[in-house]
């Protein structure tokens, strides 16, 4: 059973990196796969109440590998770190299965809350660097947040989310649109989107009537 989880863990990081050339490559020499092995044990540890053991664990990962998972966070399988450097993931944090984290991310409290403190990733979700997701809500399966976006309320299933504070502007693929749009660094403007497109259709149809009035010029009289 855990040869096979290890096995699927290690084809993820080479269906998401490009740049992995064999699973042996990925084992030994990627940081994101030493600090989710790492984070097995010490949440293994932490489930018994081994407190200490478990911190001491996740603190020589955080060391070795620039990436800090608290021992207390549920991490579903298939979780690909990409670099990694950076990443924090709280206590109460919950990611669900083949979930994408890229460096920088945040997955932490905005100090106000008691219990559940950090959000929960649902399936499939990817969160671009430098993202902050702060809060006890949900991501929904399938999301996308944008690199250095900071997201404090749930997002929907199928939703992207951009921009600080984030707010959503897709959703399972189809513009979302808002009364006091602005434009959002590095991100494609769905406003604009639609804009250009009804450009283009009025430049199509201004050509097709400028051919018919040629062609009823020619006309013989």
């Amino acid at each position: 059973m855990y040869l096979t989880r290890l096995g699927g863990l290690l084809a993820a990081y080479q269906r998401r990196d490009p740049a992995a050339r064999s699973k042996l490559e990925v084992f030994l020499l990627y940081p994101g796969v030493h600090a989710l092995l790492w984070h097995r044990a010490a949440h293994w540890l932490y489930l018994r109440r081994r407190y200490f053991l478990a911190r001491w664990i996740s603190q020589h990962a955080r060391n070795k590998t620039g990436i800090e998972i608290h021992p207390g966070a549920t991490i579903g399988r298939r979780l690909v770190i990409d670099h990694g450097m950076g990443i924090v993931i709280g206590e109460t944090a919950e990611i669900g299965d083949d979930c994408l984290l890229y460096q920088g991310v945040t997955l932490g409290g905005t100090g106000k809350d008691q219990g559940k403190r950090h959000p929960t990733l649902g399936n499939n979700v990817m969160v671009g660097s430098g993202a902050r997701v702060l809060g006890p809500f949900k991501v929904g399966d399938n999301a996308r947040i944008a690199a250095g976006a900071v997201v404090l309320r749930e997002v929907p299933p199928g939703s992207t989310a951009v921009g600080v504070p984030a707010r959503i502007v897709r959703v399972d693929g189809c513009p979302v649109y808002y009364a006091d749009d602005v434009d959002q660094i590095s991100v494609q403007d769905p406003v604009r989107e639609e804009l250009e497109r009804l450009a283009r259709q009025v430049e199509k149809l201004e050509r097709s009537l400028e051919g018919r009035k040629e062609t009823g010029r020619k006309r013989p009289a």
